[in-house]
């Protein structure tokens, strides 16, 4: 569907400022289909020049996001919410958070004969999002944006929001789910990666840590992001500053410290997520100082001691989660990760508990890292 133009009857039903001019397939996401719309705005009888606008439309993805009423309402509260927030501090509401276009009977998204759900953003214009880090300040840059993120939400009610993909971060039901995986076995590939099991399993203790927290009230809950890296913050073209945090799909209630940890687990590797040569991969301490220094500044005093001293731990469950999924998947015949090679889930897999062993090896620098930058 990706090369196709945005349908036009799904556009007539969206309240644009002008006529459609142009649609075409827009970025490199995978779960959604992208259309960027162009409109000429302006009455072709009137003496003024016509200007254009340009919006991103959307079919959303039901198989991943079952319940687009749940998720939009999400989104709506949020964008309305960061919309205030950015006003009262004299920024610009249509460019430092994301912008819903309303279908002509007021609704946050539509749906076509098919039943498809589609829904549009007003575009940000002088801004890029990219895939990969071009140079540091990048890193820095996302840090940034992620910690205003929490920081601007640190009163949103974050119990309100609704889970649109239920235990995403909780870590001990991944655990209970990559068991049954190696119980089962459907595949009979256990046998193989028994260290890879074992490293998993000799840190069931780990698992339990952030979850009992949260438990006992010393963590808080936050409106979190969920899927922290660099392609969801939009940086602007003339400042290089990090603008405006996108991709809310999987925005719901969770911890602070999944977020950052998830942004560690990706950026600060050194190796690609895939890499087959492990000596290659470990967590660049450069890196994990630069995104650390960011996040903490961007949160501006909005993080508990508790969160602060828990750092280093969310970047290595965030880590660790990653690669018991990649493993259960492996065992499962590789059915909810796309490999495009075999045995691509397991080189995932090792990838991320390389960077785990790496991350203990250098627990004390993480620490001593994050303590400089807290204040602690």
């Amino acid at each position: 569907m990706s090369d196709r133009k945005a349908p036009t009857a799904v556009l007539a039903k969206f309240d644009l400022e002008g006529a459609v001019i142009a649609t075409g397939p827009y970025g490199s996401g995978h779960i959604n289909d992208t259309f960027l719309v162009t409109v000429r705005t302006g009455d072709p009888g009137s003496a003024s020049t016509p200007r254009e606008k340009r919006y991103i439309l959307q079919r959303m993805n039901d198989s991943v996001f079952q319940d687009p009423d749940a998720l939009m309402e999400n989104v709506v509260n949020v964008t309305t919410f960061l919309q205030q927030k950015i006003r009262e501090q004299g920024g610009d509401p249509e460019r430092e958070t994301l912008n819903i276009i309303r279908t002509k009977d007021g609704g946050s998204f539509m749906r076509d004969n098919e039943g498809n759900p589609w829904r549009m953003y007003r575009f940000i214009e002088n801004a890029t999002s990219f895939d990969q880090v071009e140079k540091p300040d990048d890193f820095y840059q996302s840090a940034l944006a992620f910690g205003r993120f929490q920081r601007m939400l640190a009163d949103y009610p974050a119990a309100t929001l609704h889970e649109t993909i239920p235990d995403f971060h909780n870590t001990p039901v991944r655990l209970a789910a990559f068991k049954r995986a190696v119980e089962e076995d459907v595949c009979g590939r256990a046998a193989d990666v028994e260290k890879e099991i074992r490293f998993i399993l000799d840190r069931e203790a780990d698992t339990h840590v952030l979850t009992d927290l949260q438990a006992q009230g010393r963590l808080p809950l936050r409106v979190t992001h969920n899927d922290t890296k660099l392609n969801n913050i939009m940086i602007d073209n003339a400042t290089g500053q990090g603008i405006c945090v996108i991709d809310l799909d999987t925005v719901m209630p969770g911890l602070a410290l999944n977020d950052y940890g998830d942004s560690i687990r990706f950026g600060a590797s050194t190796a690609a997520e895939d890499e087959t040569d492990l000596s290659k991969v470990s967590c660049d301490l450069e890196l994990f100082e630069l995104y650390t220094k960011g996040f903490i500044e961007g949160c501006g005093g909005s993080l508990t001691e508790t969160e602060l001293a828990m750092l280093p731990m969310g970047a290595k469950l965030m880590t660790l989660e990653c690669g018991m999924r990649f493993l259960a998947d492996y065992l499962q015949g590789d059915v909810y990760f796309k490999t495009h090679r075999e045995g691509q889930n397991l080189d995932r897999c090792r990838t991320q508990l390389k960077l785990v062993w790496d991350m203990e090896e250098k627990w004390e620098r993480l620490q001593a890292i994050v303590a400089a930058y807290s204040g602690r």
